[in-house]
Order: structure tokens, then sequence, then C-alpha cells
């Protein structure tokens, strides 16, 4: 699960009341069950974004939390790119756990109560070259054994709570067998 060595925690949290790409960092968010998180655009039961939209508005919002790894910025940095919390659209930065790793279905416990369920891998959109270019093709590695997607994970809350900077997270993963996340 770990990274590095330590324990698994929340780096920084963002919300954004509007969509805009880059989300600002807050002292806290409020994840509420089943909507997402309190004030931002994303959060709903149901699809919220037109790219998302496939012909009814009624679909489920399988993308109420966006988490991306810590790690993410120290490896795109050595690739001449300076990227920090909040500005690739996510909701919550971690440290210790490789998130991309962790299989579908896979609960998320961030502080005392918060709880997510990840339902799949960001897919990179053009926003990524948008805010900076060349940065998109760094988000999609291709290799051998298939096409990598390192733009974070999504998920849906499981459990209401207020989740900070320096909250502990701890990892439940699913019954096996394992399925691997899907791009949503």
């Amino acid at each position: 699960m770990s990274e590095r060595a330590g324990s698994p925690v929340v780096v920084a949290v963002a919300r954004d009341d509007v969509h805009r790409f880059s989300k600002p960092l807050r002292d806290e968010i409020v994840l509420i069950e089943g909507h997402g998180i309190e004030g931002d655009a994303h959060a709903g039961a149901t699809v919220r974004k037109r790219s998302r939209f496939r012909g009814t508005w009624t679909e489920p919002n399988l993308r109420q939390v966006h988490l991306i790894q810590r790690t993410l910025f120290d490896e795109l940095a050595v690739e001449g790119h300076e990227v920090g919390p909040g500005e690739l659209g996510e909701n919550v930065t971690t440290d210790g756990i490789d998130l991309l790793a962790l299989p579908l279905g896979t609960r998320l416990r961030l502080g005392d109560a918060a709880e997510v369920e990840l339902t799949g891998l960001r897919n990179p959109c053009v926003q990524i070259e948008r805010f900076q270019p060349g940065l998109m093709r760094r988000m999609i590695r291709r290799d051998a054994a298939g096409t990598h997607r390192r733009a974070g994970v999504m998920a849906i809350v499981a459990a209401d709570g207020v989740v900070r900077a320096g909250d502990p997270i701890s990892v439940e993963l699913p019954a096996r067998p394992h399925e691997p996340l899907p791009v949503v």
C-alpha cells in the first residue's frame, strides 16, 4: 500500500464552488454521503459535467471526490512541470499510499469519520494541457503492460465527515477477487 515509509496521510484538501480546472486549497472540506463535497461544483448524486453526460442526467456521479498522491508532483517536477496540491483539480492530496494500485471498491477512511469508495481512474482531459503545455502526455504512460493513467483516482462519498490536511488515511480493500480501477 505504501509509496514510502510512514502512515498514509492527507497532505491537502481543496474545493471550488464553480467549474474551474484548479481548485483553491481549504483548511477543511466536508464530505456528504452520496453527494460529494459540500460547496464543490462536482458534488451531486448524479452526473454533473457535460463531458460525462451519456443521455440522461440521472446517471450516478462516480466522480464526487478526486484524489491524487503527492508523489505525482515530485515525478512531474523531474519531468519539468511544477504542480502543487489542488492545481490538477483534485480535492484530496495524499501521501504514503499508491492510490493507482488500489482495486475497485477500496474504501479510504479520511480522518475520524469521512469515508470514500474508489470508483475508477481519472482520465486526463485537454484542460491539463491548457494548464501547462506538455503536461497531458506526462499523465498517460504507455508500455508493454498497457496504458497507465497517472491523473489520480475518483471516488464516491460513503460516509460523512470533515477532512483536513494532516488527517490519517486507513485503507479497507474489497473482498477478492480484486478488480482493477476502470477509467471513469
